[in-house]
């Protein structure tokens, strides 16, 4: 949601604020937890980013974005045009109508939050760090889309590289969890690419067409963004732990949920929009017609970027919502690297060749010389007079022709007469 810089409120009264919340027991998330694992590894060793005790405005921004769900349509709404630490302060004054968040303040210790980001190597981004990716304010103007709306509080980040720089020539690659062999082979070959050339891939670090797009930068030497819809010391799915650790050894894992937190249905909805709105496109690579991927995908065209999508088999229902965002909502169709390149370029640049079919040798003939070459039989010669009067050429043209297709061993004479030169095999 949009949230302007701290306010004229006193540093001893932001001071006071926090510390309600850090002075109740709690600390924990509030769904369960079963099923995860923290992420392995350090995550190049990033700092916590807390600008000292004093730094008023990063810990509120770290206690709400514990206390208020990411995407919070209706906090979005109860809190417009306030500033971070007026909704603080109306929160630990328990004012009216902020009940369903302010029975949260006893799970928020923003001081213990960010310890925990650190030891996992991780760093919490505001809006004003250097870091922070201006582009996701876009956010602030993109509407709704399943209750889920606005800009994040802030980004929890794991891994060494630099959020806003990183983000600055990125695409998103999104699609089924359950995917075919074929998408896999297309999600790993495109990423790779995309890698190859210097665009940061982001995806959701999921299964499927996530992982595939993912591994497939990981295989090169490129950057890969995984974006959470748990904290960035938690591992889900907990089998691609391995994944996680490698993708922070050089790029990041990003999310807007404090440490420790699970995901849910809605956490991944509400990560959809953040997928989304970091990236200049976001490419599909099968998806059903009811598919988280189609999501991820009407947030783009919320926020004004680009729509890919890959095409696949018409047999296959996990291509059935690829398809439809073609036909039915105007996503742009690509096959390659530099198709995609070409949709997220700014107009004019970047542009993909077109696909050529491989030269003929007769497709700069002249005219009559190619009217003389189609009436050349394959196998049994024929006469000069024969293969004028199957061209529709008098026999002189026909001559001088043959003899022109003589020099380029297209044709050869026998002693019967002419007959087209066999291809070797």
């Amino acid at each position: 949601m949009t949230l302007p810089r701290a306010s004229s409120t006193s540093a001893a009264e932001a001071r006071a604020s926090v510390a309600v919340a850090e002075g109740v027991v709690g600390g924990a998330d509030v769904v369960d937890e079963a099923s995860v694992d923290g992420v392995g590894g350090t995550g190049g060793g990033g700092t916590a980013g807390v600008g000292g005790g004093g730094d008023e405005e990063r810990l509120v921004r770290v206690g709400l974005s514990r206390v208020v769900e990411p995407g919070d349509l209706a906090a979005l709404k109860a809190f417009a045009g306030m500033e971070v630490l007026e909704i603080w302060e109306r929160l630990r004054g328990k004012a009216p109508g902020t009940e369903r968040w302010s029975t949260r303040l006893a799970t928020a210790q923003p001081e213990r939050d960010l310890e925990r980001a650190a030891a996992a190597g991780a760093r919490f981004v505001i809006p004003g760090d250097d870091e922070w990716p201006e582009q996701v304010e876009v956010l602030a103007e993109a509407g709704q889309l399943t209750r889920r709306a606005g800009v994040p509080f802030g980004l929890w980040v794991r891994g060494p590289a630099h959020l806003r720089k990183t983000l600055a020539r990125s695409v998103a690659m999104v699609g089924a969890r359950a995917c075919s062999s074929y998408g896999e082979h297309v999600a790993a070959e495109l990423a790779g690419g995309l890698a190859d050339n210097g665009i940061t891939v982001v995806s959701g670090g999921a299964y499927g067409i996530d992982a595939a797009a993912h591994r497939g930068v990981l295989a090169g030497c490129g950057v890969t963004v995984a974006v959470l819809a748990s904290g960035v010391d938690t591992s889900y799915p907990k089998s691609n732990s391995a994944m996680f650790s490698r993708i922070v050894e050089d790029g990041l894992v990003v999310s807007e949920l404090p440490p420790g937190c699970s995901p849910t249905k809605l956490r991944f909805l509400a990560r959809n929009r953040l997928i989304a709105a970091g990236t200049l496109g976001t490419v599909v690579i099968e998806a059903a017609v009811r598919s988280g991927a189609l999501n991820s995908a009407g947030w783009a065209e919320q926020c004004g970027r680009a729509v890919l999508a890959v095409p696949g088999p018409i047999t296959s229902r996990m291509s059935a919502g690829s398809h439809l965002l073609v036909r039915e909502r105007d996503a742009v169709l690509v096959t390659s690297v530099a198709e995609i390149i070409e949709a997220v370029s700014p107009l004019g640049t970047g542009l993909a060749p077109r696909p050529q079919a491989p030269k003929n040798p007769s497709d700069d003939l002249p005219h009559d010389v190619r009217r003389t070459l189609d009436a050349v039989p394959v196998v049994n010669p024929a006469p000069a007079a024969r293969i004028a009067t199957t061209a529709g050429l008098d026999l002189p043209t026909t001559q001088s022709c043959l003899e022109t297709l003589a020099a380029l061993a297209l044709v050869h004479p026998t002693p019967t007469g002419w007959r087209l030169t066999p291809t070797p095999p």
